[in-house]
């Protein structure tokens, strides 16, 4: 029950209708998260609504929610390798995880290559 209301949790972004959709109210999962023994599951509730790490980041307690749309070509690049990642949902249950490519992240950093082999030329004597 935990996986699938971190699954919904994710999809959603909140823990009012992830708890609704799988048959809990936001108060008790709150509860959940305070109870002693609960800390892993704390923990994945926070990488959750924090969003994928990347390779030598600060940890997702004291990592702020960045802007996505301002990344760096490191961070693209990372994005592109990575791919993006979603849980499978079936019938209100989670069934497994689905990969694909970041062909946003591949898309951005061709466009930045252009612009820079265009400024280059310009630049050319």
């Amino acid at each position: 029950m935990q996986c699938d209301f971190l699954a919904q949790l994710y999809l959603t972004g909140s823990v009012a209708r992830a708890a609704h959709a799988v048959g809990r109210s936001r108060a008790s999962a709150y509860a959940l998260r305070k109870r002693r023994g609960a800390e892993s599951f704390a923990d994945e509730w926070d990488r959750v609504l924090a969003g994928p790490a990347q390779p030598g980041a600060v940890p997702a307690r004291r990592r702020k929610t960045s802007d996505c749309r301002k990344l760096t070509l490191k961070d693209l690049i990372w994005r592109f390798e990575i791919g993006l990642w979603r849980p499978v949902i079936y019938r209100g249950k989670m069934r497994g995880i689905a990969h694909k490519p970041d062909n946003t992240a591949l898309l951005r950093m061709l466009s930045r290559m252009d612009a820079k082999a265009d400024r280059l030329a310009r630049d050319a004597p």
